[in-house]
């Protein structure tokens, strides 16, 4: 068995040896392995940072369902462009309107899509955009109203083509 042979670097003195291929070889095998875990525990589970945005949306608030609606297709072609709206029930006075809405999702490498601040002179609670999609996930959208009460709903989306692919393979 031949020991590697050592070179000195250039900068240190120290002497290090020149991997062989079977090191670089299981190096890479074990990085391919231990990736997808370090993924997994470096970001949280899907769906636990979208209730901790959800939660610091809310400011301590109960955050209860109903009042707001999410339209969204329910099966998306193409992730990389695909429309939503977001409106509230709300009569939108001075007395009784919507302050803010934001759109969080599960799945996509930022949680917050977006997040509007409205007034009662808007005239309606309703937003729209444009958003990407990386893979079939859940969506939620949250209201804050001016008398302090958080609403939400939530829709599950189906993505055949995925968006947000960047760093993966």
């Amino acid at each position: 068995m031949k020991t590697p042979s050592i070179h000195p670097h250039p900068t240190d003195g120290i002497h290090w040896p020149i991997p062989t291929r079977r090191t670089v070889m299981v190096a890479g095998l074990s990085w391919l392995l231990v990736r997808p875990v370090l993924s997994q525990t470096m970001g949280m589970a899907p769906g636990k940072q979208m209730a901790e945005a959800i939660a610091d949306f809310a400011q301590g608030k109960p955050v209860q369902p109903g009042r707001v609606k999410l339209d969204i297709a329910e099966l998306v072609d193409n992730g990389n462009v695909v429309p939503v709206s977001v409106s509230v029930d709300s009569p939108m006075t001075l007395a009784n309107h919507v302050q803010q809405i934001a759109i969080f999702n599960d799945r996509n490498p930022q949680r917050d899509v977006a997040v509007f601040t409205l007034g009662p002179r808007a005239g309606k609670a309703v937003v729209a955009t444009r958003m990407r999609l990386s893979t079939s996930q859940k969506l939620s959208a949250v209201a804050r109203m001016n008398d302090g009460s958080v609403w939400i709903t939530t829709v599950d989306v189906i993505v055949v083509l995925a968006a947000c692919i960047e760093g993966e393979t």
